[in-house]
């Protein structure tokens, strides 16, 4: 599964350079109410799903493979496909969620928001509830640590810099967001195992 949701992001990106601003307008994340008007888009239904699949440019598209492929396959090889794809589901999801009801309070600027990133946030939080004591080394720093601080760290950092307005274009809530989603799955699964056992 993570390698076919590579290979659709890829094909994805390759579509944007020859469509440009064509498949942003339909596909990208809109806040509700902003009407088509040549160069922005409106909001559309599947756009909470579809928006996970475009880029915005090379570097954007490789790290956010990158974590894909990174967490992700260890998440599959315990968990399965089925459970996989679902927390993958949840976690876009509830970024795309998280970014609407932001931008209707007002409390993050209108504009659209594309990326991979509240998906690959999702599975860096089941990689570190799977396994919270395998090491980790991020890119910066480059210091050794547990998947659990990894993650935790990772979180505070996107709550700060989303909270203090830094990087306004990043979609730090979203990717908090994509935490959020794939956490209540997991909760609701060990739940359910607990309750079996």
């Amino acid at each position: 599964m993570i390698k076919l949701l590579i290979l659709i992001n890829v094909a994805v990106f390759v579509a944007e350079l020859f469509a440009g601003n064509a498949l942003l307008r339909t596909f990208a994340l809109w806040p509700l109410g902003v009407s088509a008007d040549g160069v922005r888009g409106a909001f559309m239904p599947w756009q909470p799903l579809t928006y996970a699949f475009l880029h915005a440019n090379g570097a954007h598209l490789a790290l956010n493979m990158f974590g894909l492929y990174m967490f992700g396959r260890d998440v599959e090889r315990t968990v399965g496909t089925p459970r996989t794809w679902l927390l993958y589901l949840s976690s876009i999801l509830t970024a795309a969620f998280a970014q609407i009801a932001l931008t209707a309070l007002s409390v993050l600027p209108a504009g659209p928001v594309i990326g991979a990133s509240g998906g690959v946030f999702g599975l860096l939080l089941a990689y570190a509830v799977l396994f919270p004591n395998r090491t980790i080394v991020p890119l910066i720093p480059p210091i050794p640590m547990p998947a659990w601080v990894f993650a935790t760290l990772y979180a505070v950092v996107e709550l700060t810099l989303g909270v203090s307005g830094t990087e306004s274009n990043v979609a730090h809530f979203a990717h908090l967001g994509g935490m959020v989603g794939s956490g209540l799955l997991l909760w609701h699964w060990l739940h359910d195992t607990q309750r079996e056992s």
